[in-house]
């Protein structure tokens, strides 16, 4: 397992009023810091749709960060923002 990255009091805020699909999406980036959005689907065993979902309104609500991955460009990579 990566390096726990813990969700500030302003993330904590942010998730507030976003589905339950997209705060569970936030507590699994939390434990396994970056994931591809099929990895999150096996992770936390939604469907595929749902976790495009949640990544959409989390990045919305700017509680994750992606970029592409540097093995297969075809894919993004999810991590949660870093408050600065």
């Amino acid at each position: 397992m990566s390096a726990t990255r813990t969700a500030d009091e302003a993330t904590v805020e942010q998730l507030r009023d976003l589905p339950p699909s997209a705060k569970l999406v936030a507590k699994v980036l939390e434990y396994e810091d970056t994931l591809t959005q099929s990895e999150l689907a096996e992770e936390t065993l939604l469907p595929p749709r749902t976790v495009r979902y949640a990544l959409t309104r989390l990045d919305e609500a700017g509680v994750v960060d992606s970029r592409f991955s540097f093995t297969d460009a075809r894919k993004r990579l999810y991590t949660l923002a870093v408050a600065e």
